[in-house]
């Protein structure tokens, strides 16, 4: 929001039952508290407010009636907190050095704060014996979709990275941070591809989220966003405004600048005056074939990316900043052509086989996107 305040959200599934009655829902709590926060604490305090008074529940897929209790992870340029739901029961601590969230509770047994019946409750269930026996996250999570999302290996993946860069990550190991696809030598010019790994890709979720062949693979990173809260006070939000990070590319907006023109917004229809759908014909040609196909522009992306953020530093005025937007989104738009045709024309001979690529052929059916532009 325009006092700095971020927030991101993830699913985590707990042991509570879900209301009958719809509450809110995890991105209306996100909403809510940016607009109710002018820092992170008081977006904390705001959160907890309305889940005492609305709690929170409803349909949450796209697709599906997929339903959630939700983690907040929130920031502004001072301070940061994370804050983990089960129903309306909640617990929450300040993030002292880095931190990341996946789709599992990570506060433990002792949080900075928490609800009045969060270990109460805890207790009454069975689900532990006292207060000095509390711990959140193995009290309340749900094994089974925790265990299937992989939040855990996720979650340690990139609490490992950021770690290993406290003190110097900087915005590209930012966007790298949400490229991963596992351990180092998970990179596509040495062989890694998302239709590889248990069972043909179609377990194993990686940060960079590829789907596969459903139902425990069926998610994919539809969009990815980087802010650069700074000390000066400057707010820089670097965005893809497109699925698939490693495909994609970010771009720099800010609040005074405003946000490019990017066609209607998109829905679950292919729809080519989108920038969304635009993309999806780089992304699913690229999985044709990625581990040879990616590498073919990952270091051009890279360098353009490295250019749009010398950029936007000199970008100082509201008027300076809309015409760097502007122009990152004109470039990132025609690389993206361009790298489209360099893999449209190494394309192979033939179209892949097995049970990853008929669930993208299967995705493309349902989205209605022709087969004239189909080198997926």
């Amino acid at each position: 929001n325009e006092h700095g305040v971020v927030i991101g959200n993830e699913a985590v599934f707990t042991k509570v039952p879900h209301e009958e009655q719809d509450g809110l829902i995890g991105m209306d709590l996100l909403r809510l508290g940016l607009e109710r926060g002018t820092s992170a604490s008081e977006a904390v305090d705001a959160i907890v407010a309305l889940l005492a008074v609305h709690g929170q529940g409803g349909r949450c897929g796209h697709t599906a009636d997929l339903r959630y209790d939700n983690s907040f992870l929130i920031a502004d340029p001072h301070e940061a907190w994370v804050l983990e739901t089960a129903g309306r029961e909640w617990a929450a601590e300040p993030v002292t050095t880095s931190r990341s969230i996946s789709n599992a509770i990570t506060i433990g047994a002792a949080p900075e704060r928490r609800s009045e019946g969060l270990v109460t409750h805890a207790v009454d269930k069975g689900w532990c014996k006292d207060v000095d026996d509390f711990d959140f996250a193995a009290d309340y999570s749900d094994f089974l979709y925790t265990r299937f999302s992989d939040a855990r290996p996720r979650q340690c993946r990139t609490t490992d990275r950021l770690g290993a860069t406290h003190g110097s990550l900087d915005v590209a190991g930012a966007f790298a941070m949400l490229r991963d696809h596992g351990a180092d030598h998970a990179d596509a010019a040495l062989g890694w591809s998302p239709s590889k790994g248990p069972a043909g890709g179609l377990l194993g979720q990686t940060v960079c989220a590829h789907a596969g062949y459903g139902p425990v693979r069926i998610s994919q990173s539809t969009g990815s966003w980087v802010s650069h809260l700074a000390a000066d006070g400057t707010m820089t939000h670097w965005v893809t405004a497109t699925s698939s990070p490693c495909t994609s590319v970010f771009k720099p907006v800010w609040f005074d600048g405003g946000v490019p023109e990017v066609g209607p917004a998109p829905d679950g229809t292919y729809d080519p005056r989108t920038l969304w759908w635009r993309h999806e014909d780089l992304h699913r040609s690229t999985l044709r074939d990625y581990a040879s196909l990616l590498p073919r522009y990952a270091g051009a992306r890279d360098e353009l990316e490295a250019g749009f953020v010398r950029e936007a530093a000199g970008a100082r005025t509201a008027a300076e900043r809309q015409a760097c937007s502007q122009d990152a989104f004109e470039a990132a738009a025609a690389a993206e052509a361009a790298w489209l045709a360099e893999v449209a024309a190494h394309l192979p001979p033939s179209r892949p086989r097995g049970l990853f690529a008929r669930a993208w052929r299967s995705f493309d059916v349902a989205a209605a996107r022709p087969e004239k532009v189909r080198l997926s």
